[in-house]
């Protein structure tokens, strides 16, 4: 079945929806003096999930493949432009996740390309015998 315009704008609205709860999640934590408080714990958002658990528990069914996704991620058009711009914000909260908080590091070498190696330059460096 074709999508049409109101996937789209769905998936816009649920993109959203889905980066405000990763913002605002938060977790249990024992606190000195015993209680049980809420302590921010924002997710790093993945398109994965997204389309595969956290839409169908929305929609109540699969609103769009990620096969569909990765289609239209390759062609041009207003469906692309919609799709790189979801994955472009969910990859800018996952930066700042892993910069801020050092979450997810194994998600940022593998998913966003950051390494954590240190560049080593060298220099030829040519050896004089003054003999």
């Amino acid at each position: 079945m074709a999508k049409g315009q109101d996937t789209i704008d769905k998936l816009e609205a649920y993109a959203w929806k889905y980066i405000q709860e990763c913002i605002n999640h938060t977790r249990p934590h024992v606190a000195g003096n015993g209680k049980v408080i809420q302590v921010p714990d924002r997710h790093i958002p993945t398109i994965d999930y997204f389309l595969r658990i956290w839409i169908p528990m929305q929609e109540g069914m699969e609103l769009i493949a990620r096969r569909t996704w990765y289609d239209w991620l390759r062609t041009d058009g207003p469906k692309s432009h919609t799709i790189k711009n979801i994955s472009d914000e969910f990859d800018s909260l996952a930066r700042d996740i892993v910069g801020n908080e050092g979450k997810g590091i194994f998600y940022a070498k593998n998913k966003l390309g950051m390494h954590d190696r240190q560049q080593v330059e060298t220099r030829n460096v040519e050896k004089f015998d003054f003999e």
